[in-house]
């Protein structure tokens, strides 16, 4: 089979707020292979950027738009899905957003592959069983202790047994402040759910700052501490690991959009846990590399995904059969875009629990009337050429 045609779909909520919430818009990919055979996927990156990554006019011998590449390419095999990413990356070198576009592609090679053989990803990729995963609900920070504390006493009464806030003013005042937050989401989530802590790359690459609020993170057990700085950050990351009582305390990644970067952070930035969207490292065959790396390692591979149930089932099928590493990230305040996008949702169980669907590919379908709705309407120019139309 060979890719016919590639399909971005430019989805966005009525308004677009300035908040740290990636769902308020998507990207979503629909492969046509040339015996009909499709599959979908979704990039988490800035869509019109990304669009304009697949049909840019070619700068030079390493920074070609990715249709040059993707188009007409042979799909039967996953070995061929990792041809056309290194074929990708070398003809797209300098073209630094083709790994986000390359991640929703990818992404729906992978789900036409499964449709077309009639089992999960997660089977294609090797793995006899998928193990749940413990779901943790994750948020913003309230932009008040109180509301902090109401949001994870929310988390508490909905059966989450893990929670994770994020952003938000964390980080951006005086310690004290944070230290505030930390006790009113420890608070709010009682004794018994387990606690995740998301700084959002906040500190650049400031330990001294970061190092204020450690001594409060471990008196409430947080499970990690996410993204203090920014992803190339490694001594930075290293140097706060190193402190008393944080070994295995950092975590990140999901600003990794190639496998070194993610294999970086793990050998130079010593995280406890590589937390991995496939929708920015370059689809599920990148992610998968690094769960398999995490492993080698003994690090905790972990999901990132805050947006739709596509993303989300895409994001567990790299790690789905590793029973150790049982993180889920599970996004709770997610625009109505993303909320909407499958016909039916990835949801926790009654214990908390994330099951990914024994369905074919990514085991979720696209609901039309969402895409209706939300579809926006883009057209790219060049020397009074359309080059890239969305009706």
């Amino acid at each position: 089979m060979k890719i016919e045609n590639v399909e971005f779909h430019y989805l966005a909520d009525d308004v677009i707020r300035n908040i740290g919430d990636g769902s308020q818009d998507a990207l979503l990919v629909r492969v046509i292979m040339d015996d009909g055979s499709e599959g979908w996927g979704e990039c988490e990156a800035a869509p019109l950027v990304s669009i304009a990554a697949w049909c840019c006019p070619m700068s030079h011998l390493a920074c070609k738009p990715l249709k040059d590449t993707v188009l007409g390419f042979e799909i039967n095999t996953p070995e061929d899905i990792a041809r056309l990413t290194n074929a990708v990356r070398s003809n797209s070198f300098d073209l630094l957003q083709s790994d986000h576009t390359l991640s929703g592609i990818d992404i729906a090679l992978w789900d036409m592959l499964g449709r077309k053989a009639q089992v999960p990803v997660w089977k294609l990729l090797g793995y006899e069983k998928a193990f749940p995963k413990t779901a943790y609900a994750s948020q913003l920070f309230g932009d008040t202790p109180q509301e902090t504390y109401e949001k994870g006493l929310r988390c508490r009464k909905e059966g989450f047994r893990a929670a994770k806030f994020g952003w938000g003013p964390f980080g951006l005042g005086e310690a004290a402040q944070d230290i505030e937050h930390l006790r009113a989401a420890r608070e709010g989530v009682g004794d018994e759910v387990a606690l995740m802590i998301d700084a959002g790359t906040v500190w650049g690459s400031n330990t001294s700052r970061a190092a204020e609020v450690i001594p409060e993170l471990l008196k409430c057990r947080a499970v990690w501490l996410e993204e203090p700085f920014t992803s190339g950050a490694l001594k930075a990351y290293a140097a706060l690991s190193e402190l008393p009582g944080c070994a295995g305390l950092m975590a990140g990644g999901e600003g990794a959009h190639n496998p070194d970067m993610a294999k970086n952070l793990i050998d130079f930035g010593k995280v406890g846990f590589i937390q991995i969207d496939t929708g920015r490292i370059g689809g599920i065959t990148s992610a998968k590399e690094v769960a398999d790396y995490a492993l080698q390692r003994g690090v905790t591979f972990v999901n990132h995904t805050f947006t739709t149930s596509l993303a989300l089932s895409a994001s567990i099928q790299p790690f789905a059969g590793m029973k150790d590493s049982c993180w889920c990230e599970f996004p709770v305040e997610s625009a109505p875009p993303a909320r909407k996008l499958t016909t039916q949702r990835l949801l926790p169980d009654a214990d908390g629990m994330i099951a990914l669907p024994d369905a074919p590919g990514l085991g979720v379908e696209i609901n039309f009337e969402t895409l209706e709705r939300y579809g926006r309407k883009v057209k790219i120019e060049y020397e009074d050429n359309v080059i890239w139309e969305m009706k």
